[in-house]
């Protein structure tokens, strides 16, 4: 596949997420996942970073859980290095996988897991 440098190229993706229980969320992906946890001055806000992958979470205790969305209802696809020493941090960590790491025909090594609230994220890394 041919790349075309974009005149306005796309920097620094965000996720924007709704959880139910905004501190017990922020806790997980601290905990388990490993992300820092900001506080945004907003007390229905926060931010969630590890290295280059950043989610703000809002809580939204009467919004469609995840799990009603489907099997589409992934909020993120992030590309890592060193994907089998994330993925063995995270078994490790107890966190659920809805697929195990394992290489695919498009080129990318790849698993995903399920959120404490029920997002699905994907994460893959470019096979050689």
């Amino acid at each position: 596949m041919l790349r075309v440098p974009s005149p306005m190229p796309l920097t620094h993706p965000r996720y924007v997420i709704a959880v139910p229980d905004l501190a017990r969320s922020a806790a997980w992906y601290r905990d388990v996942l490993g992300f820092t946890v900001h506080d945004l001055g907003d007390p229905g806000w926060c931010w969630l970073e590890r290295d280059a992958c950043v989610i703000m979470a809002g809580a939204c205790p009467d919004a469609l859980a995840p799990a009603q969305l489907g099997d589409h209802g992934y909020f993120a696809y992030v590309q890592v290095e060193a994907i089998d020493a994330l993925y063995a941090e995270w078994q490790a960590r107890g966190v659920s996988f809805i697929k195990p790491l394992r290489d695919e025909p498009w080129g990318m090594r790849e698993f995903g897991i399920r959120t404490l609230d029920g997002h699905r994220m994907m994460f893959g890394q470019p096979t050689p």
